[in-house]
C-alpha cells in the first residue's frame, strides 16, 4: 500500500510540473456581421469570439456575465460603434477603462448621416450594406491586429487581408453588374427601417422611405409616419418592399396588404448573420442574396 502511494503521489507531482498549454490571444468582436470579417483576417491567429448569436439584433442583443468578463481579457476588442451597440456600451467603455486595445469600426470609415425618419442627421451605423466601405475596415482591422495581437504572424495577417480584400472587391464588381440591369428611375428602396443608405450611396438608389422611420430597430411608426410612406411609394411606383429577416416583418405586410396599395414583399438579411444553411451564414453570403432580392424584386 506505501509503495502504491508513493507512485500515487509521484504521479500528481510529475502532472503538476507538466507544462500547460499557453492561452491563445484573442480578439473579442461585438456583432456577428464584423465578427465574420474580423475571422477572415486573424485565420488560426488568434481565438474570435464573437459576442452576438446568429439571427439576433444588434441594438439589443445581451451577453453573459462570462462574455463581459473575458472582454477584459481580450488582445483586441473590434466594435461596430456609431450608436449601433446600444445595449453593450457599458461592458465596451469597461474594457477601454481597463486598458484593453479596441478598433471602432465607425471610426475607419467615411460615415453618411441619414437623411430621414426620426434620425435625420444622425449618423448612419449600417455601412457593411457598402462592401467598399468593409474593404476600409478590413485593412485598419489587419492594421490593429498586427499591433496588438503580438503572437499573431504578421506575414499570415497580410496574406489573409490581401485575400479577402480580393473577395470583397469581386463581390463589389458582382453587386455593380447586378443593379445595373435596374433602371435609374426604378432604384427606390423601402424597409423596415433606414439600413440602406450606404448600399444607396454606393450603387444609386434613393432610399424613398422605411416603416420604422429611424436608424434602430427599437422605435415604433406612428400612423402618420405610415400614412407619409404609403403615398411616397404609391408616388414612386415602388414594385417591392423589403423586410429584414432580423425582426418581424408584420408592419411591412400591414402596409402592402391594408394601406391599398400593391407591392410584393421580399426578405433581406441586413442586421445579423444566419446559421448555416440559413441564406447569409456569411457577409459575402449575405451581400450576394441581398443583391440577387433586389435585382429582382425591383427589375422590370
Amino acid at each position: 500500500m506505501k509503495r502504491i502511494a508513493a507512485v500515487a503521489l509521484a504521479a500528481l507531482l510529475l502532472a503538476g510540473c507538466a507544462p500547460t498549454q499557453p492561452a491563445r490571444p484573442l480578439v473579442v468582436v461585438t456583432t456577428n456581421i464584423l465578427g465574420d470579417v474580423v475571422g477572415e483576417i486573424v485565420g488560426d491567429e488568434a481565438e474570435v469570439m464573437v459576442l452576438m448569436k446568429p439571427n439576433a439584433d444588434p441594438h439589443s442583443f445581451e451577453i453573459s456575465a462570462r462574455q463581459a468578463a473575458r472582454i477584459l481579457d481580450a488582445d483586441l476588442v473590434v466594435s461596430n460603434g456609431l450608436g449601433l451597440e446600444e445595449g453593450l456600451q457599458q461592458h465596451l467603455d469597461a474594457a477601454a477603462t481597463a486598458g484593453v486595445p479596441s478598433l471602432v469600426a465607425g471610426d475607419v470609415i467615411d460615415t453618411l448621416a441619414y437623411t430621414a425618419g426620426d434620425a435625420e442627421g444622425a449618423v448612419d451605423s449600417h455601412f457593411w450594406t457598402d462592401p467598399g466601405r468593409v474593404m476600409d475596415v478590413a485593412a485598419a482591422v489587419s492594421r490593429a491586429v498586427d499591433e496588438n495581437v503580438a503572437d499573431a504572424d504578421s506575414a499570415r495577417i497580410a496574406a489573409n487581408t490581401d485575400a479577402y480584400l480580393a473577395e470583397l472587391r469581386d463581390l463589389d464588381a458582382e453587386m455593380t453588374a447586378a443593379f445595373a440591369v435596374i433602371p435609374a428611375a426604378q432604384r427606390n428602396l423601402v424597409t423596415n427601417h433606414h439600413v440602406f443608405g450606404y448600399l444607396a450611396d454606393r450603387y444609386g438608389f434613393t432610399v424613398v422611405g422605411a416603416v420604422i422611420p429611424g436608424g434602430s430597430t427599437l422605435a415604433a411608426p406612428s400612423a402618420s409616419d405610415l400614412r407619409d410612406l404609403v403615398d411616397a411609394i404609391t408616388d414612386a411606383g415602388v414594385p417591392t418592399i423589403f423586410a429584414e429577416s432580423s425582426q418581424p416583418d408584420r408592419l411591412v405586410r400591414v402596409l402592402a396588404d391594408e394601406a391599398g396599395i400593391d407591392v410584393s414583399v421580399v426578405e433581406l438579411f441586413t442586421e445579423s448573420l444566419t446559421e448555416p444553411g440559413e441564406g447569409a451564414d456569411t457577409y459575402l453570403t449575405m451581400m450576394r442574396t441581398n443583391t440577387e432580392r433586389i435585382a429582382t424584386g425591383l427589375s422590370p
